[in-house]
């Protein structure tokens, strides 16, 4: 609604001020950003940084400076953008980049959202203003605004309020000048000052308007390219001298863009007063490049002081020498007598004005000085390394977790707790998904961006990228944009395949990467083979349980006992067969089987007493509660789960020993160990724990400190440390 009313009365103001062609203009312009909302905000890749921009079409300068510009700053130092018109901004559009700028936005709703969403993923945000509109003491020093109804005055005062509560939001801010800086250094911890460029296609156009300027050496032209010369303070302030120099000058003309409604002082002049329409800016340079002398006047005023010097460098680019007020912008990068001309009082304007319409020579040499310096320190593409560098301070360190699946296993379970353990350290962290189907993953209560692995849709930069399985390491290996590559490798992914399936190779690739890569495993025995099979030297940290979903209790072992044998029967190495050759041999009337698995279902000659197939995780724990004895006879495991599930609920585990279960089981202390193939050692080993109460308690005591010591929030610092350098 807030919304309709400032429309409504934005129209009525124009209507008044600028009549029905400006209406029908400016209406067009709107028709035209309603038309494409949402259109900018469909890039759908991922980049560095995203400029929102606050400035209406109908208003394109300063966007132009402040976001075209600054964008082709980054883009000649590698550093990829995009831009979106604020009202367009989407809050999924968070998950598309690094850092924000919002340039000139007032507060809205989706702005605060999308501030807070990007907070809360530990992006940072950036303001960027031009001008001192972010606080009413300072545009109440506006002189122009005195002229507005109340209605009006109410509407704009509430737009620079809402920019203000916008700029607080953020973590720093980006301007022009130093007075700004200095301004703005109390809303913010930081402000770095970008002072305006010029960009290519400025200096290109520029460099053709200087090709075709032709010389009139019967008269000088003055040119004042700034707006109305009515109601205009600035100007005013310049009139009395520039009266004086066109009264002793009859050579003198001046240049003017817009309606001619010239002040009284200047009407016996009107003759030598030249009139040019309003120009798009691609046409700027050739009008600029007319004239022999630009005005640049501007009023004492805070306000003013807080201005760009954009005036001074457009007038360079056409090597036109300026005579500004000495204030500001102007003050602090016109050398005076060198690269323009400064003044303070209405004697100094008619004496330089006099000395540059008098002498061309003069004109020429202060003209070619600002032209030499200009086009080397006021163009974009010679000036953004010191926005990179602001940039990139205020640019969180990312780590994206390259995933197969987002479908949950144990694997990718596992990647997850890494990432959001890193989230919690205060890095960026996104998951790359295999395809776009999936934009948010929601863990532990943290919320994770998704993209694409799709290389066309990826330009940003990434600080440290995490392969998870043998297919993802193709992605760290050609996406060049990278700074450091990982692999958590959490099993022998080589054996998954049978020998003659071509992916067997593809897999043992992976340990060999064309890439320089730091290996990462979760597994002693992953540690050991990668040392002396690949010669890759990886990192090493437990793995982890979320304890808190295991509640324990200790087992009576009264009545039947409940034997629980958990395992894919139909893959070789997980051995299910040997567990039901001992639980067949056990007493039935003592005994009771239980057998879960996800995917096989039993053999007929397996005795089963309950079968629980596709158990969803959340429900897990509930199995292991209600069984006494877990019996696990894997001989092939990267880390092996389910003893240690066990052990947190209370229960007790007879175990084959293999390399992903030997890093934590202890015979005798947490569990009992026999060997594989010993069925009768097996028997044994289940009777001895139903039989001898001593060994349950201390088993139930070791397994209880065993699986509390493996709890994720146990090992968070070795898990945040395998990703320091």
């Amino acid at each position: 609604m807030a919304d309709i009313r400032e429309l409504t009365a934005k129209t009525l103001h124009t209507l008044k001020e600028e009549g029905i062609i400006s209406v029908g203009r400016k209406a067009k312009s709107y028709v035209h950003t309603a038309r494409t909302v949402g259109r900018d905000a469909k890039d759908r890749v991922y980049k560095d940084v995203l400029f929102i921009n606050g400035c209406d079409e109908s208003v394109p300068h300063p966007a132009r400076y402040r976001v075209t510009h600054q964008r082709e700053q980054l883009a000649a130092n590698n550093i990829s953008t995009g831009e979106v018109y604020y009202v367009n901004l989407q809050l999924d559009q968070v998950r598309y980049y690094r850092t924000f700028v919002f340039f000139r936005c007032p507060y809205t709703d989706m702005i605060g959202e999308f501030i807070k969403l990007a907070k809360k993923l530990n992006k940072r945000v950036l303001f960027d203003i031009d001008d001192l509109v972010v606080d009413t003491k300072y545009t109440d020093t506006i002189k122009y605004l005195d002229s507005m109804s109340k209605e009006e005055r109410a509407l704009y005062d509430d737009g620079v309020m809402r920019m203000g509560r916008t700029l607080k939001l953020c973590d720093a801010a980006i301007t022009t000048t130093e007075r700004l800086a200095e301004e703005l250094g109390h809303y913010v911890p930081e402000v770095f000052i970008n002072r305006n460029t010029a960009s290519e296609e400025m200096c290109a156009l520029s460099k053709e308007a200087l090709k075709n300027k032709t010389r009139k050496d019967d008269h000088v032209g003055i040119g004042y390219f700034s707006g109305s010369l009515t109601h205009n303070d600035d100007f005013e302030l310049v009139l009395p001298a520039l009266t004086k120099v066109m009264e002793k000058y009859p050579q003198v003309q001046l240049h003017v863009v817009g309606e001619l409604d010239l002040p009284e002082a200047l009407q016996q002049y009107k003759a030598r007063v030249v009139s040019h329409p309003f120009v798009d800016w691609k046409k700027l340079p050739s009008l600029i490049a007319e004239v022999d002398i630009n005005l640049a006047p501007l009023e004492q005023s805070i306000f003013n002081e807080a201005k760009s010097e954009n005036k001074w460098v457009e007038a360079a680019l056409v090597k036109v020498p300026t005579v500004a007020s000495n204030v500001g912008a102007f003050q602090r990068m016109i050398v005076s007598g060198e690269t323009g001309i400064l003044c303070d009082t209405e004697d100094e304007w008619v004496e330089q004005l006099s000395r540059l319409v008098e002498d061309k020579k003069e004109r020429e040499r202060i003209a070619e000085n600002a032209h030499r310096y200009c086009t080397k320190k006021c163009v974009t593409v010679y000036t953004g390394f010191p926005l990179v560098k602001f940039i990139k301070k205020y640019t969180t360190p990312n780590i994206a977790f390259i995933l197969p699946s987002l479908n949950i296993s144990g694997g990718i379970m596992v990647a997850l707790w890494h990432a959001v353990m890193l989230q919690d350290a205060g890095m960026d962290v996104t998951l790359f998904n295999v395809d776009n189907s999936i934009q948010w993953c929601t863990f532990k209560e943290h919320q994770i961006p998704v993209m694409s692995q799709d290389l066309r849709l990826v330009e940003g930069r990434i600080d440290k990228a995490v392969a998870t399985m043998w297919t993802t390491v193709a992605f760290l290996e050609n996406y060049q944009n990278i700074e450091k590559r990982y692999y958590l490798v959490q099993n022998f992914e080589t054996d998954f395949y049978e020998p003659g399936i071509p992916l067997r190779v593809f897999a043992n690739q992976s340990y060999i990467p064309k890439v320089p890569i730091q290996y990462l495993t979760i597994s002693k025995w992953c540690e050991d083979w990668l040392r002396d099979d690949y010669e890759q030297i990886a990192r090493y940290a437990p793995n982890g349980i979320e304890k808190e979903n295991f509640p324990h209790h200790k087992r009576e072992m009264n009545g039947k006992i409940r034997i629980l044998i958990e395992g894919d029967c139909g893959v070789e190495y997980k051995n299910v067969d040997e567990s039901f050759k001992i639980t067949n041999k056990l007493d039935k009337e003592k005994y009771e089987i239980w057998y879960m698995s996800y995917n096989a279902e039993p053999k007929d000659w397996y005795r089963v007493d309950k079968f629980l197939h596709k158990v969803p995780f959340d429900q897990v724990a509930d199995v292991y509660n209600q069984c006494d004895i877990l019996l696990k006879t894997s001989y092939l495991e990267s880390f092996s789960y389910p003893p240690l599930e066990m052990m947190a609920t209370g229960g007790y585990a007879v175990v084959v020993p293999n390399d992903g279960n030997k890093e934590y089981l202890l015979d005798g202390e947490n569990c009992l160990l026999y060997p594989l193939g010993k069925i009768e050692e097996g028997i044994a080993a289940i009777e001895r724990i139903c039989t001898d109460k001593g060994l349950q308690e201390h088993l139930y005591e070791g397994g209880i400190k065993t699986a509390q010591s493996r709890d994720w929030e146990s090992i968070r610092k070795e898990i945040v440390a395998l990703y320091e350098d």
